[in-house]
């Protein structure tokens, strides 16, 4: 699993580099879709074809599903690393998460089963909510005891 954060910057083609210690988490392909908090989300095609099939249980006849549905599957792109282990990122991605050329570093950071991509000023935000405010301290203490 990848873990670890990382800071590169989207090229002018509206590409970015993958950490090399996170590459072959994604050797075999993988999807982005638009993530929480304003963030992009990276899903090797093994784990999204998990999701996928949880997505597709998600009751038709409840409106907060399907516009959970809506907001999740239908900004989802496939991609592959290219030669030097880059990522191509739609325009409408790029927008949502303001990862846009020209716009600052791009935080990488990996997770128990996904990357995510974070425009740096809203990753540093979201850091310092969490070091004040934690979310689940009950969590945290049934993690590490």
């Amino acid at each position: 699993m990848p873990f670890g954060e990382y800071q590169y910057a989207v090229d002018d083609k509206g590409r970015i580099v993958v950490p090399p210690a996170f590459r072959a988490f994604l050797d075999e392909g993988m999807v982005i879709t638009r993530g929480m908090e304003s963030c992009l989300y990276v899903f090797p095609e093994s784990q999204w074809a998990h999701i996928e099939s949880r997505l597709e249980q998600l009751p038709l006849t409840n409106r907060d599903a399907r516009n959970f549905v809506r907001f999740f599957y239908s900004g989802a792109t496939k991609g592959k690393l290219d030669s030097a282990g880059r990522i191509t990122l739609p325009a409408p991605l790029r927008q949502f998460a303001n990862v846009e050329p020209g716009s600052g570093h791009v935080v990488v950071a990996g997770t128990p089963n996904r990357l995510e991509l974070w425009n740096e000023e809203r990753w540093n935000a979201n850091l310092e909510r969490v070091q004040t405010e934690p979310p689940a301290p009950e969590l945290l203490s049934e993690l590490i005891g």
